[in-house]
This record gives C-alpha cells, sequence and structure tokens, in this order.
C-alpha cells in the first residue's frame, strides 16, 4: 500500500498591514512637495500609512489642518481610480488611475504670472 501526500490547497495572499507608497509615487510627491516649498506655498507635510490608505498631508503652517491631502486607496483601484486629492474642507478635487494626472490640478499653482 503506497501512501499519498495530501496535496496542499492554495492559501489566498494575507492582506498587507498596511497601505504604503511606493518609490516612484514618494518621488513623484516630494518633487512637487519641494517646488511648491521653494515657491512658499507650503511648510510641512505628514504621511500616514493606514490598513485601508496611505495618506499624505501637506500643511501651510505646523499648526493648522492639512490644505491638502492625496490619498491612496487601492480598494478603488478598478472603480474610481487610486488615487484621490483631497481640499481643505474634505471635498474630492480629483480622482483617478495615475498620480501625475490627479496632482495636475496643484502643479498649475506654480505657473504665475511674470511682473
Amino acid at each position: 500500500m503506497t501512501v499519498q501526500t495530501p496535496t496542499p490547497y492554495p492559501f489566498p495572499a494575507p492582506l498587507p498591514e498596511q497601505v504604503s507608497f511606493n518609490r516612484a509615487e514618494l518621488g513623484i510627491i516630494l518633487g512637487l512637495y519641494g517646488r511648491m516649498v521653494a515657491a512658499g506655498e507650503w511648510r510641512d507635510y505628514a504621511m500616514s500609512f493606514l490598513r485601508d490608505m496611505a495618506i499624505f498631508s501637506v500643511f501651510r503652517r505646523s499648526a493648522e489642518t492639512p490644505v491638502y491631502r492625496i490619498e491612496k486607496h487601492p480598494r478603488l483601484r478598478l472603480r474610481q481610480g487610486l488615487y484621490a486629492l483631497i481640499g481643505m474642507d474634505g471635498q474630492v478635487l480629483r480622482r483617478g488611475h495615475e498620480l501625475p494626472a490627479v496632482l495636475h490640478i496643484l502643479e498649475r499653482k506654480l505657473i504665475r504670472p511674470v511682473d
């Protein structure tokens, strides 16, 4: 009589402990942040990595509420888009599947007329 080993059942991949921005995303976000700091618009930032989303908050002063929040929601990647730009009052300014397209609104604030 031969003994047959049981076939292993594939287990679903475990959910990540927290959602985070990858290196390319942080490069895009911090590049914009550096340009806005140089223009004098922004002064501080904070990052939050939660179980269901990652948040990059931008402040004019460090003791205020964030002026903008850049959020990454992996569960919405097939529907509304992975990224969202949220204003100070909680209004969603832009959603999309690509980060540079979502942040394009903030890039336009850097363009000023020359006196």
